[in-house]
């Protein structure tokens, strides 16, 4: 039924964010015209949190090894906030070039199984 999902983030400087996500993070884009990118990520899961309002969303990155990850954002003069260790795993935040921050972490929870779609499927076929 879900063949996969679609985050946005929304940036006051989406050149340098996308060139970030490109460069930086080595993400693999397609270009949808003019400059557009669209970024391919890795297995995803989802989470559904209490709150007192609806409609708030986070988007984390998930690592194997967030000291790597830190050395590796250190190595390019990207900042990262302080470590944070929560039950769930290890976690600090990548200040993007337009200002905006996204959470990067090292889970300690046990990972749900990828879904896998016709197109994941036929490509690994071919």
């Amino acid at each position: 039924m879900i063949s996969g999902a679609h985050a946005i983030l929304y940036s006051t400087d989406p050149d340098a964010d996308r060139a970030f996500l490109r460069d930086v993070l080595r993400l693999p884009n397609v270009d949808v015209g003019g400059g557009w990118l669209i970024f391919g990520l890795p297995p995803s899961e989802v989470a559904v949190h209490p709150a007192d309002e609806n409609g708030r969303h986070e988007l984390y990155f998930l690592v194997d090894d967030l000291k790597s990850f830190i050395a590796a954002m250190r190595k390019r003069s990207i900042p990262t906030s302080r470590v944070s260790v929560q039950r769930w795993g290890r976690i600090t935040e990548v200040t993007l070039p337009g200002g905006g921050k996204i959470g990067v972490y090292e889970p300690s929870h046990a990972r749900p199984p990828t879904v896998r779609t016709k197109a994941v499927r036929a490509a690994k076929r071919a």
